[in-house]
């Protein structure tokens, strides 16, 4: 376990934790790895009956390290695009568990597209959701294509996933990815107390009515797959690479 991911069982539930303030907890491939591993761990442990995902207070996470995705789109080998995130992707689409998410603050890119593999969610009133993939030259990822018009209609996902529209915690709630809005600093609290009220269900019957409800995971990884061809082309394009170059440049000054 790094510095940047914590994890924790605590009773029935698995906490992950991201913790790398310094950056809003961006998230690196060594960070996806240790999540992927952490989801994987859970599915076959009876003790396990939940898994929670938050970033702390104040931020969920600013999505992917903007660093990396700069030295993958102009490496001269073919990267094995980010082959953790992939994993990572595939661990919660073929997770069998309750995952409970608690956002307080920003949750950008995959801070939000990992959201829709969520079966509740939790947000503080300064959170915000948003997906600029566009803006920086990319496609969705995450099944995010997939999964956000299925959630919350055609007209709100083009906002968010091609004009790249902020949305904010009552936003998102309305638009019903977000389960219940709580004061700032108070969503990990309160996600808690969800994680035991549903620990505290009979497993067999949750695990079975949870599948009832989702897609087949077979077809949310052949979306992963897809938009994840699309991504690593896009990537290394001029309009990508010319974001990335401006975005780190930026964040420098």
């Amino acid at each position: 376990m790094s510095a940047h991911v914590i994890i924790t069982d605590e009773a029935a539930a698995r906490v992950i934790r991201l913790r790398r303030p310094e950056k809003k907890n961006a998230i690196t491939q060594e960070m996806y790895r240790e999540m992927s591993d952490a989801i994987d761990t859970a599915q076959n442990n009876p003790k396990i009956r939940c898994i929670t995902i938050t970033g702390g207070s104040g931020v969920f996470t600013a999505g992917n390290d903007i660093e990396d995705l700069l030295h993958e789109g102009t490496s001269r080998t073919d990267p094995p695009r980010a082959s953790n995130l992939v994993k990572f992707l595939y661990s919660l689409a073929h997770n069998v568990k309750p995952i409970v998410a608690a956002v307080d603050g920003v949750a950008m890119g995959i801070g939000t597209t990992m959201l829709f593999h969520c079966d509740y969610v939790l947000a503080s009133k300064t959170a915000t959701f948003s997906t600029p993939f566009s803006n920086f030259g990319l496609v969705p990822e995450g099944a995010s294509s997939l999964l956000m018009p299925r959630s919350m209609g055609q007209q709100r996902a083009f906002a968010m996933l091609v004009m790249g529209r902020t949305m904010t915690a009552d936003e998102a709630r309305v638009a019903g990815f977000v389960n219940v809005v709580v004061a700032p600093g108070h969503a990990e609290v309160e996600a808690r107390k969800v994680a035991r009220e549903i620990c505290a269900l009979p497993a067999e019957a949750v695990a079975i009515s949870r599948r009832l409800l989702r897609l087949p995971p077979e077809d949310v990884t052949r979306r992963i797959d897809q938009e994840n061809h699309l991504f690593t082309e896009r990537m290394r394009s001029t309009e990508a690479i010319s974001a990335f170059q401006a975005f780190v440049a930026r964040t420098k000054e």
